[in-house]
């Protein structure tokens, strides 16, 4: 989950990215996860319906975020990546203009993908982001190599993999736009999450990454989303934490690590 903020060391299990203590001694590889699924997408294929059956994993694979809170039926990563796609479609006009939007919103439905086999790892899971990076790049290379690499001659599975990498790259503006989607999704999620649960579960700490947001025009975004669930807040009679009464040090740390040097604070 690329915009959360913390998660405890909970335990997965053997499907998830996060090595057990018994796969702790071993590097971890897609194979890691493959091995273990009871269906295995054959390879070389010249269709693309192992690819299809594989990527089914986004459906059931829970977002891990919020588990920490007790939602443990909460949004899965496909969800996550749909509503992020509707958000693109609707980006400010003074944005807009200046964007490739269908291309964002390719970008939007594709930038999770390796997650089906990497699982959501958060800042707390023990994975650096140099580890988290390389594990992501060898299942994009099993999806777009090994199960699409000879479906219509491997160009579409390779194109997947150029989105990702401009979204992993994080240098053009359909990039940078496609990243604060990722975080204005986070928030409404996080809103409504509250909200469900009666003002009994404060996810105020989610609300850091709406610091992390760069663009002016989605900056505004946020701030709506941030005003709206102040105003819930008080509509309950309740303080809510927020960024402003700021996070751990240790938090700090596990959150500068997993957003990368340049976003450090």
């Amino acid at each position: 989950m690329v915009e959360e903020a913390v998660e405890t060391g909970a335990s997965r299990s053997s499907k998830s990215a996060v090595l057990t203590p018994s796969q702790a001694e071993s590097k971890w590889t897609p194979e890691t996860v493959l091995s273990s699924l009871a269906y295995r997408p054959q390879v070389g294929s010249a269709s693309p319906i192992p690819f299809f059956h594989l990527i089914e994993r986004l459906k059931t694979s829970k977002r891990e975020g919020w588990r920490r809170f007790k939602i443990m039926h909460g949004e899965s990563i496909a969800d996550h990546m749909y509503r992020m796609s509707i958000l693109t479609m609707l980006a400010p006009p003074a944005l807009s203009s200046r964007l490739n939007i269908p291309h964002c919103t390719k970008m939007a439905l594709i930038h999770d993908m390796a997650e089906a086999l990497v699982g959501d790892i958060t800042p707390v899971d023990g994975v650096s982001k140099s580890e988290k990076s390389r594990r992501e790049e060898e299942t994009m290379d099993y999806l777009c190599g090994d199960l699409l690499g000879n479906v219509a001659g491997g160009e579409q599975g390779a194109a997947i993999k150029a989105v990702w990498r401009e979204y992993e790259d994080s240098q053009t503006l359909e990039a940078k736009f496609v990243h604060d989607v990722d975080k204005m999704e986070l928030l409404l999620q996080m809103v409504e999450y509250e909200r469900s649960q009666g003002g009994d579960v404060d996810l105020g700490e989610f609300t850091y990454v709406a610091t992390r947001i760069e663009l002016p025009e989605m900056k505004q975004w946020a701030e709506e989303i941030i005003a709206e669930r102040r105003a819930y807040w008080k509509s309950v009679g309740k303080v809510p934490y927020d960024e402003a009464q700021g996070i751990g040090i240790q938090q700090i740390e596990q959150m500068n690590e997993y957003y990368g040097k340049e976003d450090s604070i």
